[in-house]
């Protein structure tokens, strides 16, 4: 864009000059929509869960059912279990066996995460190497 001053048609008189300013404008504008909508975006991602299987656990000689209440108590088989430490002790002597033997968890629905979450500790620390969790089907 050329701007001419007043009267002259000399070329020499012409200012080459481009006003930024609505450019600028309009890429703040961009900016604060960015930042407003890429923590939306990015707080709903996308997973794919997992289904329920029709066929009823089998439950192997020598598996070990591990059970936690609702309000957090652990039970080895039928069996309470009084702290983590006593928990830990078993599943090392667990973990020495050849072949290691199966571990399932049972958890209830009303126990807290970390119940739970103290015993997948537990048995990966002792270094069992196959856990799984028992669910029921819905209904």
């Amino acid at each position: 864009m050329a701007i001419t001053t007043g009267g002259g048609e000399n070329d020499s008189d012409m200012i080459s000059a481009i006003n930024i300013t609505p450019l600028v404008d309009v890429m703040l504008v961009l900016l604060i929509i960015f930042l407003i909508t890429i923590p939306v975006a990015t707080h709903s991602v996308k997973v794919k869960l997992p289904v329920d299987l029709d066929q009823p656990t089998k439950t192997k000689p020598g598996t070990l059912v591990l059970a936690v209440t609702a309000d957090g108590r652990m039970w080895w088989n039928t069996q309470p279990v009084e702290n983590r430490a006593d928990l830990l002790e078993h599943l090392e002597d667990l973990a020495r066996q050849k072949p290691q033997p199966q571990v399932q968890i049972r958890g209830d629905k009303d126990a807290k995460y970390t119940s739970i979450g103290a015993i997948v500790a537990a048995c990966q620390q002792a270094g069992l190497s196959h856990v799984d969790f028992i669910t029921e089907k819905p209904r």
